[in-house]
């Protein structure tokens, strides 16, 4: 058993006191308080992350140990659980890499981020806004969503809702329990309302890789605004602009934060592989040989701070790197602290800077 103090963030706010856990919690005490009127460190929840293609100079395309390479590397910036992210890919590939994730899934190693699931990014997205996902794009079909849940669990899965035949498996996909995410696509304002009311629950990088907004042709960044209640958006501060950030905060109630980091996360400059696709960190970013960005090198406590450098509180920041994913999945034992819940929480100094992350109650080594 652990019992640590500080100013704990609660469902119902902030407290000053102790919290006492084993994997669950067990215990919270003390009384309301604002913590900026103590010098007292931070105790808040896990960070949930549910776009993770690599860290740690692993990508999780290659299969083998690279699940769990990655997931110490998240661990030790704050993130006690995520999904792993595949992409467009053959589908030999896709099938290595969930062979390892859900492995993965079954067995979390010391001092790893626990691994929900699976964030299939990709096949079933429009060859006309790839990103930095390479070119084998293809129609999707139930079957083959169903062979995949079959080797690791689908917990969400991007589509471009615009393609032929893609309306009907979005409400299949959704009808079988899985998150379905509108991403990667060249499709209209219309596309994505039609999408919603199919089934599909939320955006995929929320500005990027989809058509922007325009005051006559609103666009699927038009559809998200308009009518999402979740959205995932990377704030490294170089895919959105804080302006853009806020816009969304305003329009979608329940916008979470996500890293879409790669392999370069935590790793210095250099060349990189995300999936097929050679990338290179440089400037502060990871990107092809063309220029386009390819994912990031974010961590999901760097996200936090970015959040509170923007304005946000540091309450409604803690929500959007945890409490509004889980959410989104369903997980109501994560992303709260709260008794019963899993002691999944982060410690963290008045600067913001981790000191110690707790995964279902085990301290994690930086």
């Amino acid at each position: 058993m652990h019992s640590i103090q500080g100013n704990i963030l609660t469902p119902d706010g902030w407290i000053q006191g102790d919290i006492a856990f084993g994997d669950t919690i067990t215990r919270i005490g003390g009384s309301a308080a604002d913590p900026g009127a103590n010098g007292d460190d931070y105790i808040l929840p896990g960070f949930i992350d549910l776009h993770v293609h690599g860290g740690a100079g692993r990508d999780m395309m290659e299969g083998g140990d690279a699940p769990h390479t990655i997931a110490r590397l998240h661990a030790r910036h704050g993130t006690t659980s995520l999904l792993a992210t595949t992409m467009t890919a053959p589908v030999e590939d896709i099938d290595r890499a969930l062979q390892a994730i859900g492995s993965a899934c079954k067995a979390r190693g010391k001092g790893e981020a626990r691994i929900l699931g699976v964030h299939l990014e990709g096949p079933y997205i429009n060859s006309g806004k790839l990103g930095a996902q390479p070119p084998f794009a293809r129609e999707a079909s139930m079957a083959e969503v169903d062979r995949f849940n079959e080797q690791a669990p689908m917990r969400l899965i991007t589509v471009a809702p615009e393609i032929d035949g893609h309306l009907a498996l979005v409400r299949q996909i959704a009808d079988a329990g899985i998150r379905v995410q509108i991403g990667h696509t060249t499709g209209s304002y219309e596309d994505g309302v039609r999408a919603l009311e199919h089934g599909a629950a939320g955006f995929t990088h929320l500005f990027n890789a989809m058509p922007g907004l325009h005051h006559r042709e609103p666009g699927m960044t038009g559809a998200a605004l308009a009518h999402a209640q979740y959205a995932e958006i990377i704030p490294d501060l170089l895919h959105v602009h804080p302006g853009a950030i806020q816009v969304a905060l305003r329009c979608i109630p329940n916008l979470y934060c996500v890293t879409d980091s790669t392999a370069a996360a935590g790793m210095p400059d250099g060349e990189y592989m995300l999936g097929r696709q050679v990338v290179h960190k440089c400037m502060g970013g990871v990107r092809l040989a063309d220029g386009t960005l390819a994912g990031s090198t974010l961590t999901m406590d760097q996200a936090l701070r970015n959040l509170v450098s923007i304005g946000l509180d540091l309450a409604d920041a803690s929500r959007r790197v945890s409490t509004n994913a889980a959410d989104y999945l369903g997980e109501t034992r994560r992303g709260r602290l709260a008794p019963g819940c899993f002691a999944d929480l982060v410690v963290l100094d008045r600067k913001l800077n981790l000191k110690t992350v707790y995964i279902e109650g085990e301290a994690c080594e930086f």
